[in-house]
């Protein structure tokens, strides 16, 4: 199984940034996706998941400027992010989740760094 988190990068505070996870090995529709973030010193959090069917879920800190979505096809979930704050700075992985099939999977992690 591999989860391949592509999109790392360094934006000024108010910019944009799509992350992208490229996934194998897994039945994609099986899981629920997300991403998650882990700020220096903090514990690792929530950002987004969203279902097979597309239902979605935010952390309060995040909505209405990130997006979560994904690609069955491609096997890719997708993160949107616009108007970066400073504090969302962060190491950001992806994950794959499954209940049905009691899995649950992480990938390596890619940066996000918001500073001017």
């Amino acid at each position: 199984v591999l989860l391949q988190a592509y999109g790392r990068g360094l934006v000024q505070p108010g910019g944009f940034l799509r992350l992208s996870c490229a996934s194998s090995g897994i039945i994609f529709s099986l899981y629920v996706m997300g991403w998650y973030r882990q700020a220096p010193g903090k514990q690792r959090e929530s950002v987004a998941t969203i279902t097979n069917g597309g239902r979605t879920e935010y952390s309060d800190s995040v909505k209405g400027r990130f997006t979560i979505s994904r690609d069955n096809a491609k096997k890719t979930v997708y993160l949107q992010m616009n108007s970066l704050k400073p504090e969302d700075a962060a190491v950001y992985f992806c994950n794959a989740d499954s209940i049905r099939l009691s899995k649950n999977y992480w990938g390596q992690g890619t940066q996000v760094t918001v500073s001017s």
